[in-house]
């Protein structure tokens, strides 16, 4: 592994992954703030700095910024997370300083002028509104609530209509300058790349931002509950979450795998019962969600009204018979899914650099690949069989349903089966 990695005085981390062979680059700023760092009244605050970042700077106007870029070929982007924002740009590698200095500009210049802030607050309310009118985008942010209840782990990444509306710009000005810190940023690169040169313009253009700030974030507390709302749709969906663990849980790679062979492909246990054997969906997967201290492990099914009931028993049977009869083939096609995933990321210059970004951000290095493969082939089949039985047993699950929902079971009913 080629990977460097240097840190400038301020704390602001700059990670390097070259690869010779490529004419292009990948470069961004990782920066752990995001949802889970915004008290109630700042919900959806993180994403608003986001789309306002593109927006104007002391010495680029929004169009600048998009002409600037696009004018050698290249493009810019970004999202918000619930611990992180990133902003990341795709080059030419000639063209690696000028992406690298207009991240910089955005990041600690923007002036978040007051007529381009009272357009994209419009934007992020039909974003909002269009995730509301996208119901199998929309359950998860209802799981997530219900799971996390008052708590900023819980609370939408868009935030509310009325929320983004009263957001002024000495507020998201004064976020950004609290927030965007120095220790908590990660500049990260792969592709035609040099270290020492990412460097030189790290310390040209990050240099003067602050070595301290607020990184606080409210601590997790998992609940459980259900969700309900009867809608005109065709289908019901339908999600059934449990806690988690966090990435640094001795059980990560565990639970990678646990999910895989539930719910992760084709040959998955899920799909396979619920919809290649039974008919009862069309769409059915599982996936883990893990944080710096805690984490959520969700399933996702979307079916008919006179099939949610036997679907939600069916779903529940699966997730506990995992606790006793989990196979070694399953075990063995989950990790070759997974390493498969893993290794197929390595030929992306962006994937790449967003891994080692976050890599950075969670356990403060750069795992190797080799490594990561190691702790994967190590996983066996009785820490899937004591994890199962760790994750489904003796918990409060959390449900959340839309759609035609008459004739899902009582959430007592089902959360008794967790018992």
């Amino acid at each position: 592994m080629n990977v460097k990695v240097s840190t400038l005085k301020n704390g602001l981390r700059i990670v390097s992954d070259p690869m010779p062979s490529l004419e292009t680059a990948a470069v961004g700023v990782w920066v752990a703030t995001g949802a889970r760092h915004e008290t109630e009244s700042e919900n959806g605050i993180s994403h608003v700095l986001e789309h306002m970042a593109f927006k104007g700077t002391a010495s680029r106007s929004a169009l600048d910024i998009a002409e600037s870029i696009e004018a050698v070929g290249g493009h810019l982007n970004a999202y918000t997370s619930r611990d992180q924002t990133a902003y990341f740009a795709r080059t030419l590698k000639a063209d690696v300083p000028l992406a690298v200095d207009i991240l910089g500009d955005i990041l600690h210049n923007s002036v978040f002028d007051e007529n381009e802030l009272a357009r994209e607050k419009e934007v992020i309310v039909q974003e909002i509104g269009q995730t509301f009118d996208t119901p199998d985008d929309i359950i998860f942010d209802h799981l997530q609530e219900t799971a996390f209840p008052n708590q900023a782990l819980g609370r939408s990444i868009l935030g509310t209509a009325s929320g983004v509306r009263g957001f002024q710009r000495d507020v998201i000005d004064g976020y950004m300058k609290s927030h965007y810190q120095a220790p908590g940023m990660v500049l990260s690169a792969s592709g035609g790349i040099d270290h020492e040169e990412l460097v030189g313009l790290a310390e040209h253009v990050f240099e003067t931002f602050p070595a301290t700030g607020d990184a606080s974030m409210e601590a997790a507390h998992y609940e459980g509950g259900e969700y309900r709302e009867e809608r005109d749709l065709e289908q019901v969906h339908y999600a059934l979450s449990v806690p988690g663990i966090s990435y640094h849980d001795d059980d990560f790679y565990s639970m990678q795998i646990l999910s895989g062979l539930l719910g992760g492909g084709m040959s998955s246990r899920l799909f396979q019962e619920l919809r290649e054997q039974r008919g009862l969906c069309y769409s059915v997967f599982s996936f883990a969600s893990s944080f710096d201290d805690s984490g959520i492990f969700t399933v996702y099914a979307g079916t008919g009204e006179e099939q949610i009931s036997e679907l939600s028993s069916v779903l529940v049977d699966e997730l506990l018979r995992t606790a006793s009869d989990v196979t070694g083939s399953e075990v063995e096609r989950a990790k070759a899914q997974h390493k498969a995933a893993l290794l197929m990321g390595q030929e992306s210059p962006a994937a790449r650099s967003e891994v080692h970004a976050r890599q950075m951000q969670i356990y403060g290095r750069v795992l190797p690949a080799a490594e990561i493969v190691e702790r994967i082939e190590a996983v066996s089949v009785a820490q899937v069989k004591q994890l199962a039985g760790r994750l489904f047993t003796g918990v409060t699950p959390t449900i959340a349903a839309m759609g035609p929902i008459g004739k899902l079971d009582d959430f007592d009913k089902i959360a008794a089966r967790f018992s």
